[in-house]
């Protein structure tokens, strides 16, 4: 007897069907600071994800990957004067215990860069054997001109894309500027693990492609991360997994989770504008929090404002309040619909505020408002 396909989570757009199990990977953080506002927005809505998946009977398995093998950790150490590796081990504690705070589930599988360097040199060994790849002074380039022309951008745009993402295009080994390391070479200063072409580390994008498709296969369901990761982390992995693999495409849907603006500007670093999960999480409830990242639409930009966490609490009160009345029985299949719908939220919400009784209780249980910690 055929198993019969769930009834199909929209996401972005593209309805994805599944039967029993389903393979997510999420692009997890670079450990060299600690975690903002804009990280937990991305992890907190692809746990949201899972969830709703999850309620229709689906095994999902989840890989969430920690890159603890990077240049900008590398930096971050040296300015610190840490060992790098010591740097990642604190601040993917502090990751964790946000996580763990917002009612973030574990991943399946948590896979560290540094643990998957040998897959990362098979995958530029083989693409170096087929053509893809090329090797000058140690270093396995990746070709990239397809894979711009592939993103829609304009080669302008994509080499200004690869600069911020701190690619060298400026690197006179290269064929092409917009070719990018699938193993880098290494100086004595910098991690570096033997190889056949002499001490190196890992390039970004193969890290993620050799984890994604060691620990889930060649292809998977869905793939999840910030919206910045789209050019060029997310066209680079998948252009790295396909030409290894042979199968296209490497994910079926994509979330990549709108940025969170703040003080005018993207919540980042460099800006200096960050927001501390654990800073708030100090002064206010983490299922308000939660809630104030998931009430609006995934996909887009938004601006933290203070006073959306006031209104999240005064909110997550009233959904309190509903989930205690008799309710309505027909709520919940409302709530499960709105949810199906690319992640309705706020509809789901409404629902549940006018079903009250279990539709409520279902969408504080699907929504992990009821594990974040109080």
């Amino acid at each position: 007897m055929s198993t019969a396909p769930t009834p199909p989570v929209v996401i972005g757009g593209r309805p994805l069907t599944l039967l029993s199990a389903a393979r997510v990977y999420v692009c997890g953080i670079t450990p060299y600071a600690v975690t903002h506002l804009g990280h937990a927005a991305t992890f907190v809505w692809l746990d949201t994800a899972v969830r709703v998946i999850r309620h229709h009977g689906v095994d999902v398995t989840v890989c969430r990957n920690i890159t603890d093998v990077d240049d900008v950790l590398t930096d971050a150490a040296a300015r610190i004067g840490q060992p790098y590796d010591e740097l990642a081990a604190m601040q993917t504690f502090s990751f964790d215990r946000a996580m763990r705070d917002l009612g973030v589930m574990r991943p399946t599988h948590e896979p560290r860069a540094h643990t998957y360097v040998d897959p990362v040199i098979r995958m530029a060994a083989a693409l170096v054997e087929s053509g893809h790849a090329y090797e000058r002074g140690g270093t396995v380039y990746l070709r990239g001109a397809e894979v711009v022309a592939a993103s829609g951008l304009t080669r302008e745009d994509a080499l200004a894309a690869l600069a911020d993402a701190h690619e060298r295009t400026d690197d006179p080994a290269k064929d092409d500027p917009v070719d990018v390391p699938v193993w880098r070479a290494s100086s004595a200063d910098e991690p570096s693990w033997p190889s056949p072409w002499g001490a190196g580390r890992p390039g970004w994008h193969s890290e993620c492609a050799a984890m994604a498709v060691s620990l889930l296969g060649a292809s998977v369901d869905l793939h999840g991360g910030g919206a910045d990761l789209t050019f060029p982390h997310h066209a680079y992995e998948s252009a790295l997994a396909e030409a290894v693999t042979g199968v296209r495409p490497f994910a079926r849907a994509w979330m990549r989770v709108g940025l969170v603006h703040h003080e005018g500007a993207k919540m980042a670093k460099s800006t200096g504008n960050l927001v501390l999960v654990p800073d708030l999480l100090a002064d206010h409830d983490a299922a308000a929090v939660r809630l104030m990242l998931l009430n609006r639409s995934w996909s887009r930009p938004w601006t933290f404002d203070p006073a959306g966490l006031d209104e999240a609490a005064g909110l997550l009160d009233r959904l309190y309040a509903a989930a205690g009345s008799p309710g309505s029985a027909a709520g919940r299949a409302e709530v499960a619909q709105a949810l199906r719908n690319d992640l309705d939220v706020p509809g789901a919400v409404d629902v549940a505020l006018d079903a009250g009784g279990s539709a409520a209780r279902f969408a504080l249980h699907v929504l992990g408002l009821d594990a974040a910690h109080r």
